[in-house]
């Protein structure tokens, strides 16, 4: 998982902005602020890419290349699909796996917690940061 850096159009309204981002077809959301824009957009491309494989993301558009009308002006917004993943599709999968019962009996008696375990190892293992 990567991140991108999408160009996004704002539109000034009378209060706050209208947010499009031209790489993703139908990507669009409003902002009070900068601040609201960044969180709006990156959760507005996050659901727009929640059932495209990441090989299949859009390639963002040179800014320069972006027609702009009227007061528009393009602002770079990163999104990291990692994230977008850890703040939004956290919900837990049971898995099933095999261990030599000797160590399983080991890891009961010291009151070892299987699910925590394997998620400190795999987040080792991949090098990520758990937020």
């Amino acid at each position: 998982m990567a991140k991108y850096f999408y160009p996004v159009i704002l539109e000034p309204e009378e209060v706050g902005y209208s947010v499009y981002v031209p790489d993703i077809k139908g990507c669009a959301t409003q902002g009070e602020n900068m601040e609201d824009v960044f969180e709006m957009v990156q959760e507005a491309i996050g659901l727009m890419l929640e059932n495209v494989e990441e090989k299949n993301y859009p390639v963002p558009s040179n800014p320069e290349d972006i027609k702009l009308a009227g007061k528009q002006f393009v602002i770079m917004v990163p999104f990291d699909s990692l994230a977008y993943e850890q703040k939004y599709n956290s919900k837990p999968v049971k898995k099933t796996l095999s261990i030599p019962a000797w160590l399983n009996t080991l890891a009961e008696e010291n009151h070892i917690n299987f699910s925590h375990l394997l998620k400190t190892a795999l987040c080792d293992k991949l090098q990520v940061k758990v937020n």
